[in-house]
């Protein structure tokens, strides 16, 4: 008997499992190294080679045949997968030296250097749990983290040693602080210097963080566990950089922005890239590694906020500066300090410069797909299918690696590899969802909201009148509507329960330009609560004989979540019942970074909190609300649903609560993943009729 959908969604990660991921290009282009684990339920991921000319790949490094599969994890490495939405185990995350001829990696805290040609896979003793290790330009060393403490270990020699420890309990060098790891996209903490002889490392002083405590009920002998985490309107950990030289020099590095947002050290010097604790500037430095002294390069600012974008800065062959910027209503590729793309394609971010090609990706008139471009020589090119869909690349010594996939592709990404008339495929082994994917992309509404429509497969049109199933995030930054098959298997099979499963993307999701994405300034409610009304009135007006208005349900996971409850508490007359898991309920209690970006400071100007939270509106309640959350959750922490609920019984309204025990913000735990979507599908059915 073959495993239900809900079980096989759990235990395939969300089907990601087998998919080749984090290529790296060899400078000549001969070979691309990339993660994937062998096969689509194989949780333990691996390290690859393929030869481009042959198109043969290569097991370099299975995490089982060396006795350790990764799951013992120092708690940076657990803190850092979190951060980064990864669920999978064994090596998933490695760093090359520049020729790409060996590759440092950690398991379970260990060390590991493996010898790309020969597949020999070194392990290193160290004085604690390893995070983070990166190799040194010319693979000669490798530099890690553990408890805190910067080290460097010489290959030939084995000397270890340490380049900076902590000066006190709070403080810690070469890791990323919460803020840049969970809203600036920022994992990393060090750099080397291209000549190898320095490295770049942040020192990281929590002392001004609050603490909170994150207790596990379940097993009230265990202590709660403290974290620092800084709620909007309270103090930032300390961010310092010092230039660390393997002879024991040390140069400080100071800025004066709240955030170090980007770090970018090639043979065109050190830059930083900071960003105001108002986040609306953004500066360019130029650093002298010597001294410390930086001089400003560009500064791009905002009155809603800047965007940090992946990939920039960058380089040009002869230095000139790869940027982007907002210019005429556009996000746009600038090179020096002239725009080189129309401001009707919204780029996305740079993927990286190969020569003087610039390659990145950008969205045209369709915010549902993302194509790969290049810029070169003046000329801009599409190098990604021109068949609709979603596409990533990178380019290195002539060869091409684009990821990507439709609507029609069956098994995830398909990675294709191209050199001159060479191609080659990266192979796919993930499981195929077993749905029959029957998804309508439409735009709907008064704002032509880019929105998809899952009907049953069995399904007659104009047979019946289906529940409406909204199923969004609909925050800012994140989009559910694409052009690709991978966004749909979990709504096709809730739509193959019995609805008609809406997904609308409004105010704040990307693709549509700066404009669309700042209309939720000082309000998270209004704009994005009226666009799924929205969407929803024009999927039915599109579907008038499939779409019963008068049974409406809506679920969501963390801003959806608080989408879903913002629905029932103010628009009882559109959603007849919600899901809400893992909701934000007082904004007052998620980080600086998101929430003042949007809210702006509580303590400048607290009516946006009031106007965004859940709070205020419990006693509005009249519709069935099911509300979950982990327990153990350190992103969107429990306080926000036991809070809303203890606001609900005061006011003397029914909710359900669901508290998961051991679950964090991921819920990657299979048995609970699986039974989740289960519980939400009873619910609904019991709710709507």
């Amino acid at each position: 008997m073959s495993e239900s959908f809900p079980r096989m969604y759990a235990r395939t990660h969300r089907f990601t499992l087998g998919v080749p991921r984090s290529c790296t290009i060899s400078p000549d282009g001969d070979r691309v190294v990339f993660l994937r684990s062998r096969g689509g339920t194989d949780p333990v991921t691996c390290l690859w080679e393929l030869d481009v000319e042959s198109g043969q790949e290569r097991l370099i490094v299975d995490p089982r045949r060396i006795g350790d599969d990764g799951e013992n994890l120092p708690p940076e490495e657990r803190a850092r997968r979190e951060r980064a939405r990864e669920g999978a185990g064994g090596v998933v995350g490695y760093a090359t030296d520049a020729a790409v001829t060996s590759a440092a990696f950690a398991l379970s805290g260990g060390l590991y250097v493996a010898d790309l040609a020969s597949g020999e896979v070194r392990a290193l003793e160290t004085p604690g749990p390893v995070f983070d290790p990166r190799l040194s330009p010319d693979g000669g060393r490798v530099a890690y983290v553990t408890g805190g403490i910067l080290r460097v270990r010489d290959l030939a020699s084995d000397e270890d040693r340490a380049l900076a420890e902590p000066e006190a309990d709070t403080v810690r060098y070469g890791l990323a602080e919460f803020i840049a790891a969970e809203e600036i996209d920022r994992m990393r903490g060090y750099w080397w210097s291209p000549s190898g002889d320095a490295l770049l490392a942040a020192r990281v002083d929590d002392a001004p963080v609050n603490t909170w405590h994150i207790a596990d009920p379940a097993n009230p002998d265990r202590p709660a566990a403290e974290q620092r985490y800084p709620a909007a309107g309270t103090d930032n950990a300390v961010v310092e950089l010092f230039v660390l030289g393997l002879d024991g020099g040390r140069v400080a590095v100071p800025f004066e922005q709240e955030y170090l947002a980007t770090v970018s050290w090639d043979a065109h010097g050190l830059s930083i890239v900071t960003m105001s604790r108002d986040q609306r500037s953004l500066r360019l430095l130029s650093v002298d590694p010597a001294t410390g002294e930086s001089s400003l390069v560009r500064e791009d600012t905002d009155d809603a906020w800047v965007d940090v974008i992946s990939g920039v800065p960058a380089r040009l062959s002869d230095g000139t500066l790869v940027w982007t910027a907002i210019s005429e209503g556009g996000r746009r590729l600038i090179i020096g300090d002239r725009p080189v793309t129309p401001p009707t394609l919204q780029v996305r971010d740079v993927l990286g410069v190969d020569g003087d090609a610039v390659l990145f990706r950008a969205s045209g008139g369709d915010p549902t797909e993302i194509a790969v471009w290049t810029y070169a020589g003046g000329s801009l090119r599409l190098v990604s299918p021109d068949e609709g869909g979603v596409y990533n690349g990178q380019s290195t010594g002539g060869t091409l690696v684009i990821t990507g996939q439709t609507l029609e592709s069956e098994r995830g990404p398909v990675v294709r590899v191209s050199r001159g008339g060479a191609h080659a495929h990266i192979t796919s082994l993930a499981e195929r969802p077993g749905v029959d994917l029957r998804v309508s992309l439409i735009r709907a509404g008064e704002r032509d909201l880019a929105t998809a429509v899952l009907l049953p497969s069995w399904h007659v049109p104009g047979s019946a009148r289906l529940p409406v199933l909204m199923d969004p995030y609909g925050g800012p930054h994140f989009q559910r509507v694409l052009s690709a098959a991978s966004a749909y298997s979990a709504g096709q099979w809730l739509a193959d329960q019995g609805f008609a499963v809406v997904v609308a993307d409004g105010r704040g999701t990307p693709g549509r330009g700066p404009g669309f994405e700042r209309a939720v300034l000082h309000d998270l409610a209004t704009p994005v609560l009226e666009d799924q009304v929205d969407a929803l009135q024009g999927a039915a007006a599109a579907y008038p004989d499939d779409l019963d208005l008068s049974r409406v349900g809506i679920r969501g996971w963390s801003f959806g979540g608080y989408l879903a409850a913002l629905a029932v508490l103010r628009r009882p007359d559109v959603f007849h019942a919600a899901v809400a898991g893992a909701p934000v309920t007082d904004w007052r209690l998620y980080d600086t970074c998101y929430t003042e970006r949007y809210l702006g400071h509580p303590g400048d100007d607290p009516e946006p909190y009031e106007r965004s939270g859940l709070l205020a509106d419990a006693g509005k309640l009249d519709r069935p609300l099911l509300l979950i959350h982990g327990l153990a959750d350190d992103n969107v922490v429990a306080a926000h649903t036991l809070r809303f609920s203890s606001a609900l019984l005061a006011a003397g309204r029914p909710h359900t609560v669901l508290p998961l025990s051991g679950v964090t913000h991921m819920t990657p735990q299979e048995v609970v993943a699986e039974n989740l979507l289960l519980l939400q599908v009873e619910f609904l059915k019991k709710a709507l009729g």
